[in-house]
């Protein structure tokens, strides 16, 4: 039998327990109490940029942190590697995949895009892909990814074709439909597409990708590989990556499972996890796999990837543990959604079986919400002058065509409100009065006056 590298996580105590869930549910006053460091009165329903943190997870982080700098030296040769390697193990779990070596813990999904697209630009680089192949992607990938396409694969040659997202949109099969269309023009006059990168959820606007079914398509299609950008999956749907079959996958796992920021995995297939991908940042670890590599980076604070055995117990004090909370904050934001679309008169962005913990909400046309100033504007209003955080999307009219309409006229603003388990139904009442008021003033997004 192959020797195993104890760094990448074979351990003599390996436990293949289930987590074990408290017979006594945390109450709503502890809720609170692990979020107190959250700003008062402020409306903070926007958990899908930022995530959240409990005050038991940054208080084990502090332990951490103290236990390096007490003695960094012990800490660095005697507990890193294992503290490191026990996350890896409880990520590798979560998600289904069939080693510990195929998880290793990066920073967040903008490393992860640039792992991946470091090697896919070095094929390029060096002959081993044609000038004319090219990647593809969503329109609405997120902006980091497609600047780091940017940096390392259209700077060496290679060519993007961007896949248009239908929104609002009403079915799996919209999507599914302008993914075959766009592989075609990626395959056009002889072409190889060398990588696909599909989002597992849309950053804005907000939308629940069929990704299974679109790495199915890929593999049809000889796709050489695929990544999956699922930067707000982990704790807000189920990950299964050896079901879902791409080449990478990566989450954040300070969007939705409650980790300090920031820390993310990244899921490579063991066939991947070659002497080609590596740390962008390069240290005395290079070339003993992706793992070791993202382990030490040099010095620096490790603790967020060190606290997620705490997590792991901060989200079994819930009923059902992380699952029971993925299901609640479904549940609570299509409820949410729905009330605030029925006060507004406008629409949901998608069905609710197409979104998570965030769905989209048509603002009233009204507002005349007519650019991306326009958005900004308004979401600065709603945060300086109503205490209520959420983004707020403009949606480009197609050429042609009207669009989804309310009794005055076109939608072209959507705000993506987001469910954790901190938030109330105060914080949604508060956006939804808000927005009634400058509609009931008569004011416009560019008569909005922020003090």
């Amino acid at each position: 039998m192959e020797h195993e590298d104890p760094r990448n996580g074979e351990s003599p105590h390996r436990s293949s327990k289930k987590p074990k869930f408290s017979s006594n549910y945390i109450p709503e006053s502890e809720i609170r109490d692990e979020f107190s460091h959250h700003q008062p009165r402020v409306a903070r329903i926007n958990n899908g940029s930022f995530g959240s943190c409990p005050g038991s997870v940054l208080a084990a982080q502090r332990r951490w942190q103290l236990q390096f700098l007490r003695q960094p030296d012990a800490f660095y040769f005697n507990t890193l590697r294992n503290g490191i390697t026990a996350s890896r193990m409880i990520i590798k779990d979560l998600i289904n995949a069939d080693h510990v070596d195929e998880v290793s813990l990066v920073d967040n999904a903008t490393t992860a895009a640039a792992i991946v697209l470091q090697q896919i630009g070095h094929s390029f680089a060096e002959g081993k892909f044609k000038k004319s192949d090219t990647v593809l992607m969503l329109h609405c990938a997120f902006q980091a990814v497609k600047k780091s396409i940017q940096a390392y694969v259209t700077r060496a040659g290679g060519s993007v074709v961007e896949v248009r997202l239908p929104f609002p949109v009403n079915s799996e099969e919209e999507i599914i439909s302008e993914f075959k269309q766009s592989i075609t023009e990626g395959k056009s006059n002889g072409r190889k597409i060398r990588l696909a990168i599909i989002d597992h959820i849309t950053s804005m606007p907000s939308v629940v990708i069929p990704v299974k079914e679109l790495v199915r398509v890929c593999r049809e299609e000889g796709i050489d590989q695929v990544f999956v950008d699922a930067a707000h999956a982990i704790g807000s749907l189920k990950v299964a990556v050896k079901e879902i079959g791409a080449d990478f996958y990566v989450s954040n796992l300070h969007r939705w499972f409650f980790c300090p920021p920031s820390v993310a995995f990244l899921h490579c297939k063991k066939a991947n996890a070659s002497s080609d991908v590596h740390h962008p940042v390069v240290s005395h670890e290079y070339g003993n796999g992706l793992p070791i590599e993202s382990s030490w980076i040099g010095t620096r604070d490790y603790s967020s990837q060190l606290v997620i055995p705490a997590v792991l117990e901060f989200v079994n004090r819930f009923e059902g543990g992380i699952e029971g909370i993925m299901e609640r904050n479904h549940e609570q934001v299509v409820k949410m959604g729905k009330m605030l679309a029925e006060s507004w008169g406008t629409n949901l962005g998608s069905p609710p079986e197409m979104c998570m913990a965030m769905i989209m909400v048509g603002l009233p046309s009204r507002l005349c919400l007519n650019s991306e100033e326009d958005a900004s504007r308004l979401r600065s209003y709603l945060r300086d002058c109503h205490e209520v955080e959420v983004p707020i999307f403009y949606q480009v009219p197609k050429d042609g065509e009207d669009g989804v309409r309310d009794n005055d006229g076109c939608i072209t603003g959507y705000v993506r409100i987001s469910h954790q388990v901190y938030n109330t139904l105060d914080d949604y009442e508060k956006l939804r009065d808000a927005i009634n008021q400058i509609v009931k003033d008569g004011k416009t997004c560019k008569m909005l006056c922020i003090e």
